[in-house]
């Protein structure tokens, strides 16, 4: 169907179902105890606040999420079956940042930001390490992208192991700020976020950005229905169950099947955390 032949790296079995287990831990065990102390506190639309709330208790910390209210449903009992408080907010990038800073204002916890921390990239690089241990002749690996630690860390694992691989992002051309940063060379905000892609709706961090800049080739944006239709297809013929911003990176191989027509390709499937109530395609 793509004509290449693809390489699944499946986080959506990943402790907490996602790829976010691997910065979460790597930051809590790197945490000073000083700060320890204080608890930490962080943004999410759930899969870091979860995996962040799990790691934490390997070190009994406490944890606060700051969380869009109109995360998932699953989203929001997920962080809290792992002992965090829930702090809602608007979803928009804005009105996280103002809640946090309220937040740590108030209580002084250590913020572990859900990208734009270089423990966070270091731990999320290392899915990029154990894909190109198995596979180091790949000639290519896409990964989504929306605050960029998953694709920057997995960008400087990727490059250190094989410089010949090109590394690509997936972003959903309703949230495609990463795309639009990356062609105009600066970040450029989002001025909407309207994607079914929950786990994508965060901006670029400064972090992050010049990392991607070096190191990835392109971003590859897709719409709703090309990002649903990936979902699909994953469920129907992978038997295994992904969300639709993990089902994106296929989506853009597929979508762009001329550009890795005859490759070996990796592909980041970065979390399964979905509402089996809502699924976007029952009705279809």
């Amino acid at each position: 169907m793509s004509d290449a032949t693809l390489f699944f790296k499946c986080e959506n079995f990943q402790k907490a179902g996602a790829f976010k287990a691997r910065g979460a831990t790597n930051a809590i065990v790197c945490l000073s105890d000083e700060d320890a102390e204080k608890g930490v506190a962080t943004t999410s639309s759930g899969n870091h606040g979860a995996a962040l709330a799990k790691a934490a208790q390997i070190r009994k910390i406490p944890v606060t999420v700051i969380m869009p209210h109109n995360s998932s449903k699953i989203k929001f009992e997920a962080v809290k079956s792992y002992g965090a408080e829930i702090i809602t907010c608007e979803p928009d990038h804005q009105s996280r940042e103002a809640a946090l800073d309220k937040l740590v204002f108030e209580t002084g916890a250590a913020v572990i930001h859900p990208y734009n921390n270089e423990n966070i990239i270091a731990g999320q690089g290392t899915a990029g390490i154990e894909l190109m241990e198995d596979h180091p002749e790949l000639d290519a690996v896409v990964t989504p992208v929306s605050g960029g630690g998953l694709l920057s860390g997995t960008s400087i694992a990727v490059n250190g192991m094989n410089s010949n691989t090109d590394v690509f992002g997936a972003e959903p051309e309703g949230a495609d700020d990463a795309f639009q940063s990356f062609k105009a060379g600066e970040i450029i905000p989002n001025k909407t976020v309207e994607t079914i892609a929950d786990g994508l709706r965060a901006e670029i961090g400064t972090i992050t950005f010049p990392i991607i800049q070096k190191n990835v080739t392109n971003i590859i944006t897709l719409s709703e229905t090309e990002i649903i239709n990936a979902m699909r297809l994953i469920w129907e013929r992978m038997k295994i169950l992904v969300e639709p911003s993990s089902s994106i990176a296929l989506a853009a191989v597929l979508k762009e099947n001329q550009l890795f027509q005859g490759k070996k390709v990796g592909i980041m499937l970065s979390g399964g955390n979905v509402d089996l109530n809502d699924l976007p395609f029952k009705d279809s």
